[in-house]
């Protein structure tokens, strides 16, 4: 026993053989909180409780692994096996499934998972033949999630006439409908969803004293992780089963909530001491994981939160570096910016890639990180997603623009020829495809001359197939004299594709609409790196032949390749990382313009930002820009006040544009409903006057040098011409092949 426990610090240890009574503990980023839990639950064991008495909820099925492997090698994993140790909803569905009788249920219930309950949703909402613009499932679905999650059944739902009043006044009346056949059938087919896990243990407890006190007898003791994350209804299970010993610890962090959008209550950490007020409260400070002015920078920050409880974060590690914050131009430049950084270390510091992070707000920033690293060949991978161009959105987007280019390309025609709907189903699609094939012929030359072949075919389909055609021909016609850039604003007003994604509003469907957002961001980076080339025009024809060399890079990283992680931050909790660059630090974006407007929010955005210090062990690199593209259009950005909210002591400022950072003064009250009014329209900038894409003192290079170019990566220079101003450069690229360059707009530096 004292083997373990030796491996704990005096704060550690003491919540660990904290054996009776209501215990929180309050642990610090990198504290150890997890080998406290770990610990105590083995050191209870060893102390004669019995571990089919021990109850221990996570989040993750991970930690919930991770943890019973520990406390087996400690205890025995007999002994740990006997653990009733699991996420939330599995523990949840164990029990349900124990006294699903009670409920009406068969115990072999089948579980719904979100697929299951949208497809179930579409098909109420079409027998009730309702506006599908109006009632969309997916909108449906989330509403039912929400209240589900409140404890609104579907009776407390009509009861409520606030409730009722909102989705009439949202055109959805029928809702009431939706949600109650909704849960008619999933009764009938002996299903519950996810959110019923929850509320249905929240019935059973609730309804039926008997089961309740069964399980307040088992569960003599009880431990929640991360407990800043528990949502209303969670929060009620725990305290009812730990009403009657109260040997209840949980473990959290109050800096660390950052799921307040998924419901997540971090009053429920805030007011444990009211719930318990013989508690014992313990506090783990010391961080093992950063440097000194890492912790006390994160200190200074969240410092800023009235709404918290007290602790000071320390660590007795080195001093280490001084944050950095950089600010660029561009966000375009902010990617290379990155990208050079890493590279520069790596081979500087003889660093691993895995050895790098880079953090932001939002899934559409990665794009230009992505494309930066992978000109300079550092290998990354995308937690939580996909890399940019292989996004849903995008590809759809993408396959308009290859089928303008090349009519014959048939998975793109496949792929959007009913998307948006426009009334063209699988089965027309597969007697074309059929005729295809026997003839020779390609699905657009066929669609083209509908009207002239005999497949049987209806006339308004026909008519749509004919429309479809003349859409996709009048975007050739206009490529023919527009830019990729043009073309592509061309393409999604004409498609209404963003305007799809608006109607759904759903969280999903807005950061659909982002990283649309961000391909238009994408073309415009493309057409203003374009204008170094001496025989380049910015046509979709070379913009799509970027793309694709960027997507064929991809395949060549091996599986098992250390790699640079690239994730928002929200994914990042709970992980470390030696170098951490968090990018994109400016107002309206982190934090974001919707989390602005109130004290909570704003207070759940500094968490956000604190999550993301706290992940690096060694060094931090903010990063900023002075202008942002939204919609194609240059905006100017302030940067964002949580930057000025560090310490000064702890931060430098290596600023790239020679001009002094200014900083608005941070106050708590300012709101902020707008983005910065002056927008630049593409037009205006021109080589002449967008001076960031100029290098008028150029390094010189001859044939025979090697070059790193900030877009294309490394070349060999084959020949040059010219003198001054005027010189141009012929490349063979790595990556890129042959290029023709003009050295005093070209951004590259010389290797040797």
């Amino acid at each position: 026993m004292q083997d373990y426990l030796s491996q704990l610090n005096d704060s550690q240890k003491s919540p660990t053989i904290h054996k009776d009574g209501p215990v929180m503990v309050i642990a610090g980023a990198g504290s150890g909180k997890t080998r406290v839990l770990t610990f105590r639950i083995a050191y209870l064991m060893e102390q004669g409780v019995d571990p089919f008495s021990i109850l221990a909820l996570t989040f993750t099925n991970k930690a919930a692994k991770e943890m019973k492997e520990r406390i087996g090698s400690i205890v025995g994993e007999s002994n740990a096996k006997a653990l009733w140790m699991g996420t939330f909803h599995s523990i949840f569905a164990r029990i349900l499934r124990s006294e699903a009788d009670f409920l009406g249920y068969s115990s072999n219930f089948s579980i719904y998972d979100t697929q299951d309950s949208e497809r179930l949703i579409s098909s109420i909402i079409k027998e009730y033949k309702l506006d599908k613009d109006l009632y969309k499932y997916r909108n449906i679905r989330n509403r039912i999630s929400s209240l589900k999650n409140n404890l609104v059944t579907v009776k407390a739902y009509h009861n409520n006439q606030e409730l009722v009043q909102q989705d009439k006044e949202s055109r959805r009346p029928m809702f009431g409908k939706i949600y109650q056949t909704y849960v008619n059938r999933c009764f009938k087919a002996s299903a519950m969803d996810f959110d019923d896990l929850l509320l249905k243990t929240n019935e059973l407890l609730n309804r039926f004293p008997e089961v309740l006190n069964k399980y307040q007898q088992r569960f003599k003791y009880i431990h929640v992780d991360e407990y800043q994350d528990t949502n209303h209804s969670q929060y009620l299970i725990v305290k009812a089963l730990a009403d009657k010993f109260e040997n209840i610890c949980v473990v959290g962090d109050d800096a660390q909530s950052i799921y307040g959008f998924r419901g997540a209550n971090i009053e429920n950490i805030l007011s444990f001491q009211k719930d318990y007020p013989n508690s014992t409260v313990y506090r783990l400070e010391q961080n093992y994981r950063s440097t000194q002015n890492i912790v006390n920078a994160a200190n200074s920050v969240i410092n800023k939160n009235l709404n918290k409880l007290d602790k000071k974060v320390w660590t007795d590690n080195e001093i280490g570096d001084k944050i950095e914050v950089n600010q660029t131009i561009t966000d375009s430049e902010e990617g290379r910016f990155v990208a050079s950084s890493i590279f520069e270390a790596k081979y500087n510091l003889q660093l691993r890639n895995d050895e790098f992070a880079v953090l932001y707000r939002t899934n559409a920033q990665s794009r230009s990180i992505e494309d930066a690293l992978r000109r300079k060949n550092i290998p990354f991978q995308i937690f939580g997603g996909l890399s940019f161009y292989q996004r849903k959105e995008i590809k759809d987007v993408l396959a308009y623009l290859r089928l303008i280019v090349n009519p014959s390309d048939e998975e793109s025609l496949k792929r959007i020829i009913n998307y948006p709907p426009r009334g063209i189903g699988q089965t027309t699609l597969e007697k074309i495809q059929i005729f295809s094939n026997e003839n020779n012929l390609t699905i657009f030359d066929i669609v083209e001359n509908i009207n002239n072949s005999d497949i049987n075919i209806n006339n308004g389909t026909k008519q749509k197939l004919f429309d479809f055609v003349n859409m996709i021909k009048s975007f050739q016609i206009a490529n023919e004299n527009l830019n990729a850039l043009e073309i592509l604003n061309e393409v999604l007003k004409r498609v209404g594709v963003v305007n799809l994604l608006k109607n759904e509003g759903t969280p999903e469907s807005i950061s659909r609409i982002e990283n649309i957002e961000e391909l238009i961001n994408a073309v415009q980076d493309f057409i203003d790196g374009q204008k170094e080339l001496v025989d380049s025009n910015g046509s979709l024809n070379e913009f799509l032949e970027d793309v694709a060399l960027i997507s064929d890079l991809d395949k060549d990283i091996e599986k098992s390749e250390p790699k640079v992680s690239l994730m928002t931050i929200h994914l990042a909790k709970g992980l470390e990382f030696s170098n951490v660059y968090i990018v994109g630090l400016e107002e309206d974006l982190f934090p974001s313009a919707l989390s602005s407007t109130t004290r909570s929010d704003l207070e759940e955005e500094r968490r956000l930002f604190y999550v993301a210090l706290t992940r690096a062990k060694k060094k931090i690199i903010l990063s900023h820009s002075k202008t942002r593209y939204r919609w194609g259009k240059l905006n100017d950005c302030e940067p964002s006040r949580f930057i000025s909210e560090i310490d000064t002591q702890f931060i430098k400022y290596n600023n790239l544009l020679n001009t002094k950072i200014k900083f608005k003064k941070s106050s708590e009250s300012r709101i902020r409903f707008k983005k910065p009014e002056r927008k630049i329209p593409l037009k205006q900038i021109t080589n002449n006057n967008y001076s960031s894409n100029s290098n008028s003192e150029y390094i010189d290079i001859n044939q025979g040098d090697i070059i790193l170019h900030n877009r294309f990566g490394k070349g060999e220079v084959v020949n040059t011409e010219g003198i001054g101003g005027d010189k141009k450069a012929e490349v063979n690229f790595e990556i890129s092949g042959l290029k023709n360059i003009l050295l005093k707009f070209a951004k590259y530096e010389k290797v040797h």
